[in-house]
């Protein structure tokens, strides 16, 4: 009985290419999937001294790789194309964040527009002559 059901069922979802398309991997796999260029999009606004120049570099390979996918497998997946672009971008963003600081001067700029703020927000005070405390 159950099996006579789920085959009826199957049946109608497969007969309508729009849930066919949304109940396949076709669909779920790319969804499932933006998940890691959404997290990369939200590590922009944090500070570029917590990414990793090797996994920035290896999910670069990894969504160049699998946009030639998407397009090879029949039919081609575009919602898949359409992630690991989105993926692709946000990482070469993060790539470029890590070069920035650790190669290009990003930090020592950082250090150094702190301590013009520094400089600037603090007003010396004087103390009691020749160094007492009171």
């Amino acid at each position: 009985m159950a099996a006579a059901f789920i085959k009826a069922a199957n049946a109608k979802i497969r007969s309508n290419p729009w849930t066919d398309y949304f109940c396949s991997t076709h669909f779920w796999g790319p969804a499932s999937n933006f998940t890691i260029p959404l997290a990369a999009i939200a590590d922009t606004q944090k500070s570029p001294d917590l990414i990793s120049g090797k996994m920035t570099c290896a999910l670069i390979v990894y969504a160049f790789t699998f946009m030639r996918f998407s397009l090879a497998v029949r039919p081609p997946n575009g919602l898949l194309f359409g992630c690991h672009t989105v993926n692709a971008t946000a990482q070469s963003v993060q790539g470029y964040r890590f070069l920035d600081w650790h190669y290009w001067g990003g930090k020592e700029r950082k250090l150094l527009s702190e301590g013009e703020e520094v400089a600037k927000g603090t007003r010396v005070q004087a103390g009691p002559a020749g160094g007492e405390k009171k």
